[in-house]
């Protein structure tokens, strides 16, 4: 089944098998799996050509139960409710996996960005921030960027409902600019977080350092700084890389700086001096110690997953593998750390500037690296252990942990009135 195709039924049946496996009752599952508030917006913005455009954004919230809400905005074309409400989902479990007190969130407009100038961005941005602005907040519900929404967007959402309300609130969203309230380390830590996972999932399975290889696809704001800090911090050979148009190949190594000032130069990763062109199934087939799939849902399928060589797979993307995959990889020894722990770095700083604009306290970027290597060794170390005990696979291991939290939490504050 595909995640793009129909999402949340993805989503709902990985929580009914957590929800099985822990022994939970159909209601309590039933619980877990809908969300709690689905708000659906249609509004008006003057384009600039003078003419009206209606757009239609959504904002779900999946689950208070551990604390408010937190999860992306993303603008895009293919946006979709059920879409929406699979991500709010899936941030519930992240969030809980890895120790945050929040529940999970998810908006989006369905527009194309790379269509619409700067002024028109923003005058939808304001617009939709206005119609959502009652339901979320600094204690409500954290919006952040998501896929074609950056910085800026966030600044816009900020200014906005500050306006609203009368006074500045930077807390109401978070990857914000430094200059508003924003943390340091903030763009780099989703790859930050990767790297962590993938230095201790290396510990565990005892693979040396020396002579390690990576492979990653998707060249984007996760990929390339994944790149970067697996070679840098982890000393591994990074012997290919791709974006959307395909990938390159070196086995003497790539330097994925050099790769990045390439593509802004050209457009695409291809044509890189010295390296071979190759297909994005040729990267994620080859040999390699650590594969990071950093780009799209289910490129790990059925398909290919039987000839996938990798000693570890770290997903950087949101549902790269599909459950068959899952099947085969663990059948084949392969170590797959899952997107609800691996990537969570991204929110765990979220997090971070969060708590900082509620004091308005800062913190310097060596002591966010160290918070978040804390958070994501601890995090990591329990879903392997759980994975063992339970001999399972370490997804199935991470929605065991995660939907238990968030049953516990449910089950202390009861159901009211």
């Amino acid at each position: 089944m595909s995640v793009r195709s129909d999402p949340y039924k993805v989503a709902v049946s990985q929580v009914q098998r957590a929800g099985e496996m822990l022994g939970l009752e159909q209601g309590m599952i039933d619980l877990m799996t809908r969300p709690k508030r689905e708000f659906t917006v249609n509004f008006p913005v003057r384009m600039d050509d003078g003419s009206i455009r209606v757009f239609t954004g959504f904002r779900v919230q999946h689950n208070f139960a551990r604390g408010p809400c937190k999860g992306g905005i993303r603008y895009h074309p293919a946006v979709s409710l059920d879409e929406v409400r699979a991500l709010a989902m899936w941030m519930t479990w992240k969030c809980a996996t890895v120790g945050l007190p929040y529940g999970g969130a998810k908006g989006g407009v369905i527009c194309n960005p790379k269509e619409m100038s700067a002024g028109e961005l923003e005058r939808m941005t304001r617009r939709y921030a206005s119609e959502i602005a009652p339901i979320i907040g600094p204690h409500v519900d954290i919006p952040a960027p998501d896929m074609y929404t950056d910085a800026q967007v966030m600044a816009w959402i900020m200014d906005t409902y500050s306006m609203n309300v009368g006074y500045s609130v930077p807390g109401v969203v978070t990857g914000k600019p430094i200059s508003l309230g924003g943390s340091e380390g903030r763009e780099e830590a989703t790859s930050r977080g990767l790297a962590y996972c993938v230095r201790e999932a290396m510990t565990v399975e005892g693979v040396q350092r020396e002579g390690a290889t990576a492979a990653v696809q998707g060249f984007g704001n996760v990929g390339w700084n994944a790149a970067r800090l697996l070679k840098e911090e982890l000393g591994m050979r990074i012997t290919a890389l791709s974006d959307s148009s395909g990938g390159i190949f070196d086995p003497a190594g790539l330097d994925p700086v050099d790769v990045y000032e390439h593509k802004r130069r050209t457009g695409s990763v291809q044509g890189y001096p010295e390296a071979l062109d190759i297909t994005n199934q040729e990267l994620l087939e080859m040999e390699c110690t650590v594969l990071v799939p950093a780009a799209l849902e289910n490129v790990l399928s059925s398909d290919n997953a039987d000839r996938v060589k990798a000693r570890i797979v770290a997903e950087g993307a949101n549902g790269p593998t599909t459950p068959e995959a899952d099947r085969v990889l663990y059948e084949k020894g392969i170590t797959l750390i899952p997107d609800i722990l691996c990537n969570a770095g991204g929110v765990t700083v979220s997090y971070f500037e969060w708590v900082q604009d509620l004091q308005f306290l800062f913190w310097s970027k060596a002591e966010i690296e160290n918070r978040l290597d804390q958070i994501m060794t601890y995090s990591f170390a329990r879903v392997y252990a759980t994975a063992g005990a339970k001999e399972v696979d370490m997804r199935t291991a991470a929605y065991l942990l995660a939907v238990d939290e968030v049953v516990q939490a449910t089950k202390m504050r009861g159901i009211y009135p």
